[in-house]
C-alpha cells in the first residue's frame, strides 16, 4: 500500500456554523416550517456522516480561523475555478462541491485558494458562513508541507439532491423559502489526489452545502453544513 501524505481533506466538515449561524441559515432555507430545535437537528444531527474508512487524511484541527479574512492576492486564485453563473441550486452545490474537493498546490498559494473559493460566497452576510468554508484549508504550516509534495487533487461529483427533510419542508410550504432563497443540497463524489513519486489514493466524498439562489440571479454558496444530511 503506498504511503498515505497529509492532504486538504474536505469530508471532515470544520467546527463551522455556530449556534447563531446555523439559525440564521438554516432558518431562512426552512423558515418556519420547522422548529429551532428541528432546524438545528437536520443539519447537526440528522444526518450521517459520509467519510471513507480508508479517508486520506481529516482536515487539520489547526485550520484556518473561524475569523480569517479571505485574502485578496494580486497573483489571482491559482488552480481555484471561477464561481459558474448558474441559476439552478443543484447544479451549483455540484459545481461548488467539486471545487472545494479540488486544489493544486503546485500552482495555488495559500491565500489563492482562500481567495478563490471566498468568490464563491454569498455577498449576504446575514447569511454568508464564511468560516464554515475557509475552515476546510489548512494552516499554512500543513499547507506548505502539502507544497513540498506536490500535493494535489481533482474530483468528480456523482449526484446531488435536496434532503429528505428539506423537500419535505418545502413541499408543505414552498413559499416559506422567498425570504432568503437558501437551498440545502447535499452532493456525492470522488476525489483523487496525487503528490510526488507517483504517490496518490482516491476516497468517496459527500456533503451538504447551503446555497443562496435569489430569482434571475446567479446562485452563491452560503455555508457548508458540519454534517451530511441525505
Amino acid at each position: 500500500m503506498r504511503k498515505r501524505s497529509p492532504s486538504l481533506s474536505l469530508s471532515s466538515y470544520g467546527s463551522g456554523w455556530s449556534a447563531n449561524r446555523r439559525i440564521a441559515i438554516v432558518a431562512a432555507a426552512v423558515a418556519v416550517l420547522l422548529a429551532i430545535a428541528g432546524v438545528v437537528a437536520l443539519l447537526t444531527g440528522g444526518g450521517n456522516s459520509h467519510q471513507a474508512p480508508g479517508a486520506v487524511v481529516p482536515a487539520p484541527t489547526g485550520s484556518a480561523s473561524s475569523s480569517e479574512a479571505a485574502p485578496k492576492p494580486s497573483s489571482g486564485s491559482g488552480s481555484v475555478p471561477k464561481p459558474p453563473q448558474i441559476s439552478e441550486p443543484v447544479a451549483y452545490a455540484k459545481a461548488a462541491a467539486q471545487m472545494l474537493w479540488s486544489y493544486d498546490t503546485r500552482d495555488t498559494s495559500r491565500d489563492q485558494q482562500l481567495a478563490g473559493m471566498r468568490a464563491w460566497m454569498t455577498a449576504e452576510t446575514k447569511y454568508a458562513d464564511w468560516a464554515s468554508v475557509s475552515g476546510q484549508v489548512p494552516d499554512p504550516v500543513l499547507w506548505s508541507r502539502m507544497a513540498d509534495q506536490d500535493q494535489h487533487a481533482t474530483a468528480h461529483v456523482t449526484e446531488g439532491h435536496y434532503p429528505g427533510a428539506f423537500k419535505q419542508a418545502l413541499a408543505e410550504d414552498p413559499s416559506a423559502i422567498t425570504e432568503a432563497y437558501i437551498y440545502v443540497v447535499t452532493v456525492n463524489g470522488k476525489q483523487t489526489l496525487s503528490w510526488k513519486k507517483g504517490g496518490g489514493g482516491a476516497e468517496e466524498r459527500a456533503v451538504t452545502l447551503a446555497v443562496q439562489c435569489r430569482p434571475n440571479h446567479d446562485c452563491t454558496l452560503a455555508a457548508i453544513a458540519p454534517s451530511v444530511t441525505q
